[in-house]
């Protein structure tokens, strides 16, 4: 009878324990162990389903859609959570997206460098080693470079210069990248009341037709004149304050070289002009100042021309563009205020 007794419970205990490393390994299993045991068989029916994340961003980042690119569909993550990116870092940024990995000058844009203390410097062309090191979710590139090699590291989105013509399909398109396009509308909401506060607060001071005009100056001696979507301030000059152009561009062209014997021609009544001088050392700026058809120049004879910084507005993402409103406004008024001393 005792030794009855004993057989059950001795075969009791095993079936336990037979269930508890079932259950050990069934965990194992679920919880990171090696790729081989997370694997399972195409067309298991018994195999279970992967947990779902534990928030809705993970979620939305498990899920992939088709975008359509000049290189083709390209499925990417609904909201993707890591984005390396070579010059759409202020676009992204603008819409709410993680940025891990940009190009070095990004981090000279006054306008977003604080936004990007945690992302890493990939180099110029994006280099391919430094993005993998960042485990991005998607990657989102200007140019082609290592376009292919980027495409296998994660979904790799070629949106060339000039795909989008203005801030709010800039906006709108990186919303839809990201899967915010909620975030996409309020940003342009905010942009349009700023856009407004920055002409009432011109409205009576600045002649309502005057022209202003972006020029440029660069290190070899050329000058050039700007459009209103090529940086220098254009979106919010000609956007957003809707001021006029000094000259009709016909052919649509946002960048145009001038001689300086043609110059007149394409005179602003106000005339701001950044210098691309990476060496600092001011010689080509010192030689048109001091050139007679500069000095002629009404622009210059009324004290409304404006010597800007280059790295301040060069830059033309949306979050730039808004800053720039203010820096304008307030430049145009406190000239006017000190011409009337």
């Amino acid at each position: 009878m005792f030794m009855r007794k004993s057989f059950f419970i001795t075969a009791a205990i095993i079936m336990i324990l037979a269930v508890l490393s079932a259950c050990g390994s069934k965990n194992n299993q679920a919880g990171g162990g090696t790729p081989a045991a997370n694997t399972t068989a195409a067309g298991d029916k018994n195999a279970e389903a992967p947990p779902e994340p534990d928030n809705k961003d993970e979620a939305a980042a498990a899920k992939l859609r088709i975008f359509e690119t000049k290189k083709g569909s390209v499925e990417i993550p609904v909201k993707p959570l890591r984005i390396v990116t070579d010059y759409y870092g202020g676009e992204l940024l603008s819409v709410g997206a993680n940025v891990v990995g940009v190009e070095p000058s990004a981090f000279d844009n006054p306008f977003i460098k604080d936004l990007l203390k945690d992302a890493k410097d990939v180099g110029a062309p994006i280099n391919v080693e430094k993005t993998l090191e960042l485990a991005p979710d998607l990657i989102v590139v200007m140019y082609e470079d290592s376009y292919e090699a980027l495409s296998k590291i994660a979904p790799t989105l070629y949106i060339p210069y000039g795909t989008a013509t203005n801030i709010r399909e800039t906006v709108n398109l990186f919303g839809d990248i990201t899967g915010n396009p909620e975030k996409a509308e309020q940003f342009i909401a905010d942009y349009e009341k700023k856009a407004e506060e920055g002409r009432e607060k011109l409205k009576g001071v600045i002649d309502e037709n005057a022209t202003l005009g972006l020029y440029e100056l660069t290190d070899k001696g050329d000058l050039w004149i700007f459009g209103d979507n090529a940086g220098r301030g254009g979106q919010a000059v000609y956007d957003a304050l809707k001021f006029k152009m000094p000259h009709k561009d016909s052919a649509g062209e946002q960048t145009l070289q001038l001689s300086m014997e043609a110059l007149p021609e394409y005179e602003g009544d106000y005339m701001f002009l950044t210098t691309y001088d990476p060496e600092k050392k001011g010689e080509q700026l010192k030689q048109l100042k001091e050139s007679g058809i500069w000095k002629g120049l009404d622009a210059a004879k009324n004290n409304q021309i404006f010597y800007n910084d280059f790295d301040t507005f060069y830059r033309y993402d949306p979050i730039a563009i808004v800053k720039q409103i203010d820096l304008i406004v307030d430049m145009l008024l406190e000239r006017s205020a000190e011409n009337k001393k």
